[in-house]
């Protein structure tokens, strides 16, 4: 017998989140820069899985992150 325990997932909007290290390659930064963007709360992530699992950034969370910072997507060193 089989019981859902969880609802299914809802679909992706457009695009995945991005990861840290995306992120910090974008901005020419190394991954400790982009923690403590995080732990400051001024970029917002979530975690996934369990244990310490991986953080995640909403597409949107960075492209509002980069708009407040007045740094435009043509400076990044990675198409996102």
């Amino acid at each position: 017998m089989h019981v859902e325990l969880t609802a299914p997932a809802a679909p992706q909007a457009s695009s995945p989140p991005l990861r840290v290290h995306d992120i910090a390659a974008a901005l020419r930064v190394d991954r400790a820069t982009v923690y403590r963007e995080i732990a400051a709360g001024r970029l917002t992530s979530y975690r996934v899985g369990s244990g310490r699992g991986t953080i995640r950034v909403p597409r949107a969370a960075f492209t509002q992150y980069l708009a407040d910072r007045g740094i435009p997507t043509s400076e990044l060193a990675v198409a996102l």
